[in-house]
């Protein structure tokens, strides 16, 4: 099992790193034998998701108009103001937001930019994973870099996108992973994240129902 210094490295709440240490312990009192590793393309990873992800929402829903789809109705306005309006009555706040960051990232001048260099660094993630899966089996680190947010934290979407720092990787490569319970801290769960080889999600399911089954 690989265990990429990136996972446990800075913006990692020390409890959340120590409980996912712990189960993993777990694991390789199982047998498993741990390999520390490195992953450099993390630092690339959270900005290249947000670019791809919020340009593809952009392209995806830009057929809810309310006019070919969506609600619909009769038009009351000009062309422009009727898709404005109806756009903002059924797309919730964090919707429009990636829309238009999208939006932004696919337009004209900032295609190249932008959304290419994404591309780019969602390819050096899946080099980073394939080097990585030449060496071991599994990844493991946590799921989330703190505990859930309060409601107050919600607030703030920079904070809220900071928490993927950790899941976006395996997004971003297409590789599978999973989350399991692994205990709590201040009352809250945290979760042990395993990620696998492409197609290779048995193993992975395999990984976390033995982890489940050492902790009892």
């Amino acid at each position: 099992i690989g265990l990429p210094a990136e996972f446990f490295g800075e913006g990692v709440d020390a409890a959340v790193s120590e409980a996912v240490k712990n189960a993993i312990g777990v694991l390789e009192k199982a047998g498993a034998e741990l390999v520390p590793c490195t992953m450099p393309s993390m630092s690339h990873a959270l900005a290249a998701y947000y670019v791809i992800c919020t340009s593809e929402a952009s392209s995806n829903l830009a057929r809810f108009d309310g006019i070919r789809y969506g609600p619909g109705g009769e038009m009351r306005k000009s062309w422009h103001e009727e898709f404005t309006d109806r756009r903002q009555q059924k797309f919730g706040r964090e919707v429009r937001r990636r829309i238009i960051l999208g939006t932004f990232s696919l337009a004209t001048g900032y295609f190249g930019r932008y959304y290419h260099k994404a591309q780019t660094a969602r390819q050096m993630v899946t080099d980073d994973f394939n080097r990585l899966f030449q060496d071991v089996d599994l990844i493991a680190g946590p799921t989330m870099p703190s505990i859930a947010f309060n409601l107050k934290e919600k607030s703030d979407p920079l904070q809220m996108y900071l928490s993927d720092i950790l899941t976006v990787p395996a997004n971003l490569a297409g590789v599978p992973a999973l989350s399991v319970p692994c205990g709590k801290v201040d009352g809250m769960p945290v979760g042990l994240q395993l990620i696998g080889r492409h197609f290779e999600d048995e193993k992975v399911i395999d990984a976390a129902y033995a982890y489940e089954q050492g902790a009892v």
